[in-house]
C-alpha cells in the first residue's frame, strides 16, 4: 500500500510533460481522464499537442495541456494562454456577436432581405435571402473559391450567379453565409469586422489574445496549423480575403474563449459588467428546427447536427457550441452551468471519425467529472492514475485505448442511473416544448420583429420562436435532394 501511495505522489514526475491544474474543484478524476485523452490523441498522431479548459460562469474549473507550441527544440509548453487559429469558431466568437450587437441596437433585423445590404443581389433570386437564413445556414447558397486576385465584390458576383436552390428548405453548412455576414457588419457599421469586434466585444470583455491578423511580437505564443506558420490563418479563402473574414481568420487562446463562454452563461454579463443584453443572448440561443427536426441551430451556434460531436453524452438539449477545422471546439451548457473548450495542434485531418471522438470524449468526461454526480469519481480516477504510474511509457501508449477506456467507461456506466435520474425532468420538459413548438421554430422562418422578440423574457425563449415562425410566408419542408458531403469544419 505504501508503495502505491509513493508511486501516486511521484506521478507528476513520471508522467510526460503536462500542464494540468484544478481550480476550486474537488474532483481530481478530471486530471486523469482528460489528460489521458490528450495523451492518447498524441500517441495516435491525431494531434501534436493541445489544451482543454473546463469552467462555469464563475471561472475556470480545470485546465489540461500536452505538448509544445511548436516542434522546435526548446519551444514553450502549450497552456491556456497559447494562441491558436480557431478557424470556424470565428463564426460564433466574432461574426455572430457582431451581428447580435447590430441587432440589439436596431440597426438590422433578422428578416432583412440580403438585397437591403447587398444591392448587388437586388435583381437576382438571391435578394430575398434573409439575415436569419444566413445565420442558420439555410440560405441555400454554396461555397465559392476565392482567387488571390479577387476582392469581396468578385465573391458576391460568384454568389449572384449561382443556380437557385431555395432559401429555408434545408440546413446546408456553408462558409459563404458568414463571409456575407462579416461583410454586412462592415457595410452596416462602417467598420471592418476585426475593428468592430475589438471595439464592441473583445475590448470590453478583456480578451487580449483574441484578434485577427496577430502582430509579429505574438508569434512565439501562436501554435502553427498544418502547412502554415503561426499567425497565418489556415483557411485559404480567409487568407485571400486579407485575413479578416466572417467565417475564419480569428486567433484566440483557451483562456480568452473561457471568458466568452462565461459571458454566454451569464446572459451577457461577466464579472458584473454587461456586454450583451440578456434578451439578445437568449435570442442567439433560441433553437430553430431544420431538416424535419433532425437539426437544431441557434443564431450562428450549433445545437444538434452532424457537427455536434463536442456535445458529448451528458450535455443538455439546451447546450450549444461550434467546431473549427484546425482542431478547435467549444460547447456551453447553461442548464448545467458548464463549458468545455478544446484547442489542438491538429496533425491528422483525414481521420475525422477519431478526432470527433476525441471531442466527444473530452466533453463527456468533463461533464461527468464536474457535475458532482457521485463519490465514485475519486475511486475510478485513482485506478486510472495508478495504471499510468505502474505502466511503462510505451505500455501507456499501446494499452491506453483498451485499459483506460475500460476503467473510465466502467465509472461512467456505474453513474449512468444518476445521470439519467438527474436529466429526466429537464429532458421531459424540453421534449414537451419541442413537441409544442415543432410547427413553429423552423429554420428559414421570418421573425415578426426583432424588438418584439427582445422584449420577451428569457424564460420564454422557445415560445418566442413560435412567434417568430407565425409570420413565415413559406412552409418548411424536407428537401428531397441528396445531402451534400459534410463541410470540413
Amino acid at each position: 500500500m505504501r508503495v502505491i501511495i509513493l508511486l501516486l505522489m511521484l506521478c507528476p514526475l513520471l508522467a510526460p510533460s503536462t500542464g494540468f491544474a484544478l481550480v476550486g474543484s474537488s474532483l481530481p478524476s478530471a486530471a486523469s481522464n482528460i489528460d489521458l485523452l490528450l495523451e492518447r490523441a498524441m500517441s495516435e498522431n491525431l494531434i501534436a499537442g493541445g489544451v482543454v479548459v473546463v469552467g462555469n460562469r464563475e471561472g475556470i474549473l480545470a485546465t489540461a495541456s500536452r505538448g509544445q507550441v511548436t516542434s522546435l527544440p526548446g519551444a514553450q509548453l502549450i497552456n491556456d494562454r497559447t494562441v491558436f487559429d480557431v478557424a470556424s469558431l470565428t463564426k460564433v466568437i466574432a461574426t455572430t456577436p457582431a451581428v447580435i450587437k447590430l441587432l440589439e441596437e436596431g440597426r438590422i433585423n433578422l428578416t432583412d432581405p440580403l438585397s437591403r445590404w447587398f444591392p448587388e443581389f437586388a435583381d437576382t433570386d438571391k435578394g430575398q435571402i434573409t439575415v436569419l437564413h444566413l445565420m442558420t445556414h439555410t440560405s441555400g447558397l454554396s461555397d465559392v473559391s476565392v482567387n488571390s486576385e479577387q476582392s469581396m465584390q468578385s465573391v458576391i458576383r460568384k454568389v449572384a450567379a449561382q443556380n437557385r436552390r431555395g432559401a429555408g428548405t434545408s440546413f446546408d453548412y456553408a462558409d459563404i453565409n458568414f463571409i456575407l455576414l462579416g461583410e454586412m457588419v462592415h457595410r452596416v457599421s462602417g467598420e471592418t469586422l476585426d475593428a468592430f469586434c475589438q471595439e464592441q466585444i473583445y475590448g470590453p470583455l478583456g480578451t487580449r489574445e483574441t484578434q485577427f491578423l496577430p502582430p509579429n511580437d505574438l508569434l512565439p505564443e501562436i501554435a502553427p496549423t498544418s502547412g502554415n506558420r503561426g499567425g497565418v490563418v489556415q483557411d485559404e479563402n480567409a487568407r485571400r480575403l486579407g485575413g479578416v473574414a466572417g467565417h475564419a481568420g480569428l486567433f484566440s487562446s483557451a483562456y480568452d474563449l473561457s471568458r466568452y463562454a462565461r459571458l454566454m452563461l451569464g446572459g451577457g454579463l461577466i464579472d458584473g459588467k454587461r456586454i450583451l443584453s440578456e434578451q439578445v443572448v437568449a435570442q442567439m440561443t433560441t433553437p430553430y428546427l431544420c431538416n424535419n427536426g433532425h437539426v437544431r441551430r441557434g443564431l450562428g451556434w450549433d445545437m444538434a447536427s452532424p457537427f455536434s460531436a463536442p456535445k458529448g453524452n451528458y450535455f443538455s438539449d439546451s447546450s450549444f457550441g461550434h467546431t473549427g477545422y484546425s482542431g478547435s471546439s467549444i460547447w456551453i451548457d447553461p442548464e448545467q452551468d458548464l463549458f468545455v473548450i478544446l484547442l489542438t495542434r491538429r496533425t491528422n485531418y483525414r481521420n475525422v471519425k477519431d478526432f470527433n471522438q476525441l471531442r466527444r470524449d473530452v466533453s463527456t468526461y468533463a461533464a461527468a467529472d464536474f457535475n458532482s454526480l457521485g463519490d465514485d469519481v475519486d475511486v475510478a480516477s485513482s485506478q486510472v492514475r495508478t495504471h499510468v504510474v505502474l505502466a511503462s511509457a510505451d505500455a501507456v501508449k499501446s494499452s491506453l485505448r483498451s485499459t483506460k477506456v475500460a476503467v473510465v467507461s466502467t465509472k461512467l456506466a456505474a453513474r449512468g442511473s444518476k445521470v439519467a435520474a438527474r436529466g429526466t425532468t429537464s429532458v421531459a420538459r424540453s421534449s414537451q416544448k419541442w413537441l409544442k413548438d415543432k410547427r413553429a421554430a423552423q429554420c428559414g422562418t421570418k421573425s415578426k420583429s426583432d424588438k418584439q422578440i427582445a422584449k420577451a423574457g428569457v424564460r420564454h425563449r422557445v415560445s418566442r420562436a413560435a412567434k417568430v415562425a407565425k409570420s413565415e410566408s413559406g412552409k418548411f419542408h424536407q428537401g428531397s435532394r441528396k445531402r451534400r458531403a459534410l463541410p470540413k469544419s
